[in-house]
């Protein structure tokens, strides 16, 4: 299991801070939507570039322009791509393409996605390499979470790995160990937590006994 720390509200320079003590123990670290919006594609460039060993995801959630939007995260040096799930075969279809170009993996972001049963067949068949699970900061704040949606996903997913993202914590982690994600993704669970490394440690060590 892999640990992605997501990192949403931070500008460029307070991400670069405060991955140093985090690195050691995450797997991929992720651009989310609204660090991109805030430092666009030089945020992936400079993470890449100061964190060689770890594996950077542009959460694009891209939902037109597949292949050209996919082309701009990869040529900035992200392994991984999003795409979201509720957009149009054809764009998935063209993030895909482009991944198998560049060698990289494309993300299937299934947020806002109704029918699990349904969409993830057809997802899957697209030749995605992640599906995600994610419970979005909206929908965590009026009580809702993961787990049921993960259960869900689980029974439908046949080859591809899954992911989990919305609300994580060292306090919660082991209901989700027990679904088998392969990709734990957290983010304010460990940069708004009291302690950050240690809370980025326990989630680690959890993953690693998982």
């Amino acid at each position: 299991m892999k640990l992605q720390l997501a990192i949403d509200e931070l500008n460029l320079a307070e991400a670069l801070v405060q991955l140093e003590p985090l690195a050691q123990y995450a797997d991929i670290v992720e651009v989310g939507t609204p660090f991109v919006i805030d430092a666009g594609r030089e945020a992936v460039r400079q993470i890449k570039a100061k964190f060689p060993q770890l594996e950077v995801l542009c959460d694009a959630k891209i939902m037109d322009a597949g292949a050209y939007e996919s082309e701009l995260a990869f040529d900035a040096g992200a392994e991984y791509v999003t795409v979201l799930g509720v957009t149009d075969d054809l764009t998935i279809k063209g993030c895909v393409e482009e991944a198998q170009k560049q060698n990289r993996q494309i993300m299937v972001d299934m947020i806002c996605v109704e029918d699990l049963a349904a969409r993830v067949p057809v997802v899957e068949s697209l030749g995605v390499d992640v599906i995600a699970v994610h419970t979005g900061a909206d929908q965590q704040a009026a009580g809702r979470t993961p787990l049921e949606d993960l259960t869900e996903m689980k029974k439908h997913v046949k080859n591809v790995k899954v992911a989990v993202a919305g609300g994580i914590s060292s306090k919660t982690i082991n209901d989700y160990l027990a679904l088998n994600p392969d990709i734990v993704i957290v983010g304010s669970g460990i940069l708004n937590a009291e302690d950050p490394v240690k809370e980025a440690r326990l989630i680690a060590e959890a993953l690693k006994r998982g």
